[in-house]
């Protein structure tokens, strides 16, 4: 039986992994899409000849910056990418944490100009796709455009989540598991990872105080749902965990 890798892992092994002549990559974001049509990497070289492949990106490099000139979305291969903007009072407001398979950029598309920064919150690996000449590609691809009409009815539903009035043990709870379920998705393990972001990000992200982030999480490790060690997380008891962030999630 096979175990799951516990992220991150940014090895020489997922950073060299372009799959082959005809597969993609193990994180690909839109492989599916692209073989629903029955069109393999061979079959679609039109789409990889617009991939460039950018990075090891360290942490607190940006991918992008507010009121760049917007050409292209990006897919994350590997790492974390924190999206964020700046009020007008100076202070930072985190708006996503992007996972491998994951795509960037998307809420650029309706201004010409990226709206947010993208920072890297590890070692970052990105595939970069001229936006134009993928749209246009779409167009012979429905199940592609279907794809991308997903990706950002995706971001817009994750963004109102932490909106409604939900308690803190609810939030971190739904949190929790939404990480859970992401990286369950690319292969890796869904009961153990590590938090690549800080706690006052994610603090920031669910609009709490750092102090009742780490509260939560004691409280949750002393009634037996979690253990943690520094940014390592083990979840103990999924059910209970996925019951409490339910009304969070809506699933």
């Amino acid at each position: 039986m096979t175990v799951p890798l516990v992220f991150p892992r940014t090895d020489a092994s997922i950073v060299a992994d372009d799959g082959d002549s005809l597969t993609f990559c193990r994180t690909c974001a839109f492989s599916r899409a692209c073989l629903s049509e029955g069109m393999d990497k061979r079959a679609l070289m039109d789409l990889h000849v617009l991939v460039e492949h950018v990075g090891p990106l360290r942490a607190g490099e940006h991918v992008f910056r507010e009121g760049d000139p917007f050409g292209a979305i990006a897919a994350v291969r590997a790492g974390t990418v924190k999206t964020y903007q700046i009020d007008r009072n100076g202070h930072e407001q985190v708006l996503g944490f992007h996972l491998p398979g994951e795509v960037i950029g998307l809420n650029a598309i309706h201004g010409d100009r990226y709206p947010c920064n993208a920072i890297a919150l590890d070692t970052v690996m990105l595939c970069r796709f001229s936006f134009p000449k993928i749209a246009l590609l779409a167009t012979r691809l429905p199940n592609l455009q279907q794809h991308l009409f997903k990706l950002m009815s995706h971001d817009i539903g994750v963004a109102s989540l932490f909106a409604r009035d939900n308690t803190a043990d609810e939030r971190m709870a739904a949190f929790l598991i939404g990480l859970s379920r992401r990286l369950a998705a690319r292969g890796f393990s869904p009961r153990r990872f590590q938090l690549t972001m800080a706690r006052t990000d994610i603090a920031n992200y669910l609009r709490q105080a750092p102090e009742t982030v780490s509260r939560v999480l004691r409280r949750f490790e002393k009634d037996g749902l979690l253990h943690i060690k520094q940014r390592d997380v083990e979840i103990l008891d999924l059910p209970r965990l996925e019951a409490l962030g339910l009304t969070v999630l809506r699933d």
